[in-house]
C-alpha cells in the first residue's frame, strides 16, 4: 500500500484514484501526522438483478400458461 503527503496526492488525485481502485485503498498524511485512507467503493450488485426479456405475451397467456403448469 503506496503513502502520499497532502501535496502529492493533491497533485496527483486521478493517479491516486486509479491507484486506490487496483490495490484497494491508498494513504495520504497531512503534515500535522493525520493519517487518511481512500479506499475505492465497489458496487454490490444482487445475483437477482438480471436483465429482463421481453418475451411478447399477455397477462391472460401468461396466467394461462401458470394454470396449466400447476394443475400438471
Amino acid at each position: 500500500m503506496n503513502t502520499y503527503t497532502y501535496s502529492e496526492a493533491r497533485q496527483r488525485l486521478a493517479t491516486l484514484l486509479d491507484q486506490a481502485k487496483i490495490e484497494g485503498k491508498v494513504l495520504i498524511i497531512r503534515k500535522d501526522g493525520s493519517v487518511f485512507e481512500l479506499k475505492s467503493v465497489v458496487k454490490k450488485k444482487s445475483p437477482l438483478d438480471v436483465k429482463g426479456v421481453n418475451i411478447k405475451l399477455e397477462k391472460e397467456e401468461i396466467i394461462d400458461i401458470l394454470k396449466e403448469v400447476r394443475s400438471r
